[in-house]
């Protein structure tokens, strides 16, 4: 009977230790409202203006796939705000192909039309570096077999290899 009561102690105790450290783990605090660029010491109302996406307004839909990122490289006010977007605007018959962004969650608010026809989104972020990782550039032009990939996918060879083609670099 003691040792059973131990085992249950140890194993609440256990519990209790995993829940607390769960609780902690999160993204760093903002400590500040911005984060001064180094090599600067006179900060103006043009560091936290950002003129990029006007383009985005243009009535004409681009002709192809076009995204407008709002992240630290273009807009160094975001550093230590744990924030980004992109603006994707996507012409008829056009498609998203399969991403992830392995520093962040993407929530995606469709602003104009739907994703079967053109449409206009917004990407927002909960990062301020999201990165994006192409699945199809990554996984079928790393020079993983052809043989093995249609395996993978549960396909036959030539489908593989006309994705394989479609993605080739253009010469």
């Amino acid at each position: 009977m003691a040792s059973t009561l131990l085992n249950y102690f140890l194993c609440l105790l256990l519990a209790i230790f995993a829940a607390s450290w769960m609780v902690q783990a999160s993204d760093p605090d903002i400590t500040s409202d911005f984060i001064v660029p180094p090599n600067s010491n006179n900060i103006t109302g043009n560091f936290f203006t950002f003129t990029g996406l006007r383009s985005v307004f243009d009535p004409q839909t681009p002709p192809n796939f076009k995204v407008t990122k709002v992240s630290m490289a273009e807009f160094p006010a975001l550093n230590g705000q744990s924030v980004s977007l992109a603006v994707l605007q996507f012409p008829a018959g056009c498609v998203n192909p399969p991403h992830t962004h392995p520093r962040s969650a993407e929530l995606l608010f469709v602003v104009e039309g739907s994703l079967e026809v053109p449409a206009t989104a917004v990407s927002a972020f909960g990062g301020a570096n999201a990165g994006t990782v192409s699945v199809p550039s990554n996984l079928f032009t790393t020079g993983i077999d052809d043989g093995i990939l249609a395996k993978s996918f549960k396909t036959d060879l030539a489908t593989i290899q006309k994705i394989t083609a479609g993605l080739a670099p253009k010469a």
